[in-house]
């Protein structure tokens, strides 16, 4: 009976012992949301007017090395107090003339951005490239199809100060060991036309 005793009073310690731990506070989901960092307007340094030299492989991940260059012009505008950007891009080259659109779109709910692009004469919204920015870089990337081949896709934003940056594009058709470089851009800012955002 004692033993009996003795087993039900460890066992009412332990029942207590744990809803203590049960009603303890715990740290607060807002606390921990606070810590995550706001992104809105991590795209604000690419308002503005831009001169750009950009580089393009024609037919990428079939180990050719045919690259074609393009000098152009870009105009980003604000949208939505800088939680969206729309961008213009026009350029020349070899190839010919060459028109994109750009939106960026920033998702509140997970800290990251979205960025859609298409070109004239297609009409159709490409696939978000998903991201965000650390340390003064920005990645993005998406999964899509190619060729008949579902690759990943990276865009990567680096070097980036008030009057310039650079930005790359590259694509993995192993999962993401490996990565071709197909696309790369470096932009100055035009300072005779563009206003930098406040």
């Amino acid at each position: 009976m004692k033993n009996l005793l003795k087993l039900n009073h460890t066992l009412a310690v332990a029942i207590v012992v744990s809803m203590i731990g049960v009603f303890q506070p715990l740290p607060s989901f807002a606390q921990e949301k606070s810590s995550v960092r706001d992104g809105q307007h991590d795209f604000d340094f690419n308002i503005g007017t831009w001169k750009t030299h950009m580089r393009r492989l024609l037919h990428p991940l079939t180990g050719a090395n045919d690259w074609v260059e393009l000098n152009g012009t870009v105009h980003v505008r604000k949208v939505w107090e800088g939680r969206a950007a729309l961008e213009e891009l026009e350029a020349d080259g070899p190839a010919g003339h060459f028109e994109g659109l750009l939106l960026y779109l920033y998702r509140p709910q997970m800290h990251q951005w979205a960025q859609y692009f298409t070109v004239s004469g297609v009409g159709v919204v490409n696939q978000p490239l998903i991201g965000e920015f650390k340390n003064g870089r920005g990645e993005f990337f998406d999964q899509e199809s190619f060729n008949g081949r579902t690759i990943f896709v990276r865009f990567v934003w680096s070097d980036i100060t008030p009057d310039s940056h650079h930005i790359e594009q590259s694509y993995s058709d192993d999962g993401g060991k490996t990565w071709e470089l197909n696309f790369a851009a470096t932009l100055t800012r035009d300072k005779e036309t563009s206003t930098a955002a406040k």
